[in-house]
């Protein structure tokens, strides 16, 4: 085994080591994480709220026991496997020991470390990204046509786990357009890649015209919640601050394929770069979608450090660049991971103020940074539930009914009692069997929700009381009501059908 190949097994097991400690106990999982896993449930060729990749990953979480372990290993592996596909851009690239180095500092101690401690599709975009542009980088240096088979593999599971990898594509097309590598277009190879790319995907198409489109609900539904908060210069700031101790390697990546004589083949990627950023910012996207863009910059600018840095007084330059990535990991450590408990966090929420980060989707300032507050009060909220559960006669004829995603799947991933919760909210609306003939109903409401509950239940049902709330005062769902109503005078199904109706209605006319 050589020291390239060590070097590189230390990175992979510290890499691994850091997603473990960054995250303290008391935080349970996140709540994007629970709709995600209970996807493996309602296996498909598409959700409301995502493709289906995600799914396949949750169902292989599921025959692995469906632990804590495991939804953490997954989006761990995923930043492994792109620190890696920069490794071996480095090398492609002609890179020495030093330049592999750099770059892998520059990716491991970078926001990918707290990507990857989220089950999300996050992760497995951005190393989908990093492995097309390095499929691209392939098939530039070989011209070898096998490369464009696999770049249409790699684009069609990128679109079949996010559609954001699509900004990809829109931001390169006018940049081969505008380069040398136009000459791709010619190739009839580049169309067959381009047809085995549409059969990958196909069923995720076929899937989103059966159920009238969706996403295009969901998008018009971000735009108008989420993305009308996004401000376009704090889009810019963060763009600094995801890889800001690569931040001159990218750079120096950027001015390498434009004026660097060895890169001059790869002059498209600078084009590429700035397209696809002007297309984010033009459409106010959020300013994490952008990740994946970055991490092949990397390998760029590391190369050719590696190479400039070489002789005479900037070779003193040389550890510099490798102290850099360390020393801004060492207030990131203290400020950007759920490492410290939330009564330190708010005791100091001045510095994580100054730094936006208590700044959530609404466009307010909270106690916590939203994702934070959203790793609270989940355990709490399933435990009570299960409790009142188990205190109701015919629990199979008991349906669990919540606000929103977040919460059905919190009580279903953390249920003692076979509980199968659901909501009017993402993908749970097409999740409720109707086949059992339903008496009593367990309403979870938010508490900005839940005063009008009791009042407009309750006459619905022989006995009514609030079981519990949430009483994690840090939590995003802090003072969640759990109400009880039991013995219904209605028929429970038909008004949960005719709601179901009412809220596909709502997709299929926006």
């Amino acid at each position: 085994m050589n020291q390239k190949t060590l070097i590189l097994i230390g990175f992979i097991i510290l890499k691994f080591a850091l997603q473990c400690i960054l995250v303290s106990p008391e935080y349970d999982l996140q709540r994007d994480e629970y709709l995600h896993l209970d996807q493996a449930n309602h296996l498909a060729w598409g959700y409301l709220s995502v493709p289906p990749v995600t799914s396949w990953f949750s169902y292989l979480i599921l025959l692995l026991g469906n632990s804590v372990f495991w939804v953490k290993f997954f989006p761990a592996l995923f930043g492994v496997l792109t620190l890696l596909i920069v490794w071996k851009t480095i090398e492609l690239l002609k890179g020495n020991l030093y330049a592999l180095i750099l770059g892998a500092l520059c990716v491991l101690f970078s926001c990918l470390l707290r990507l990857n401690t989220l089950y999300q599709p996050n992760s497995f975009d951005v190393l989908c990204w990093t492995a097309f542009y390095y499929v691209l980088i392939q098939y530039i240096t070989s011209e070898n046509t096998k490369w464009l088979y696999i770049g249409g593999v790699v684009f069609a599971f990128g679109f079949l786990n996010k559609y954001n990898i699509a900004f990809l594509f829109l931001g390169l097309v006018p940049a081969i357009l505008l380069s040398k590598q136009r000459k791709i277009l010619a190739k009839k190879e580049f169309y067959f890649a381009l047809v085995l790319g549409l059969l990958l995907i196909l069923p995720n198409l076929y899937w989103q015209y059966s159920n009238h489109f969706p996403i295009v609900h969901h998008m018009k539904e971000l735009a108008e919640t989420q993305l009308v908060n996004v401000d376009r210069a704090d889009f810019i700031k963060e763009q600094i601050l995801f890889f800001i101790g690569g931040l001159l390697v990218i750079l120096a990546g950027l001015y390498a394929v434009l004026f660097y004589q060895p890169f001059k083949k790869y002059q498209l990627f600078f084009a590429a770069f700035v397209f696809t950023l002007l297309i984010f910012i033009y459409f106010k996207a959020k300013a994490y979608y952008a990740i994946g863009l970055y991490p092949i910059y990397i390998a760029f600018g590391a190369v050719f450090l590696s190479q400039i840095l070489n002789n005479g007084w900037k070779r003193f330059l040389k550890p510099v660049f490798i102290l850099i990535p360390l020393l801004f990991f060492i207030p990131m450590y203290d400020i950007a991971f759920p490492n410290k408990s939330p009564e330190y966090m708010v005791a100091h929420s001045e510095k994580y103020k100054k730094m936006g980060m208590l700044r959530w989707e609404d466009g307010k300032d909270h106690h916590l940074p939203q994702d934070f507050a959203d790793m609270l009060g989940w355990k709490e909220l399933a435990r009570k539930t299960d409790s009142l559960y188990a205190l109701l006669p015919n629990q199979k004829e008991t349906i669990v009914l919540c606000d929103n995603y977040g919460q059905a799947g919190a009580i279903n991933y953390y249920t003692k009692k076979g509980i199968k919760a659901v909501s009017f909210n993402a993908d749970y609306l097409n999740w409720f069997d109707l086949s059992i003939q339903y008496k009593h109903l367990i309403r979870v409401k938010d508490f900005e929700e839940n005063d009008k509950e009791m009042k407009e239940t309750s006459p619905y049902f022989e006995s009514s009381v609030i079981g519990g709330e949430v009483t994690n005062q840090y939590a995003r769902g802090y003072r969640a009501t759990i109400f009880v109503f039991k013995n219904a005078k209605i028929d429970i199904n038909k008004r949960l059908e005719q709601e179901i109706n009412e809220e596909k209605s709502k997709i299929i006319n926006d």
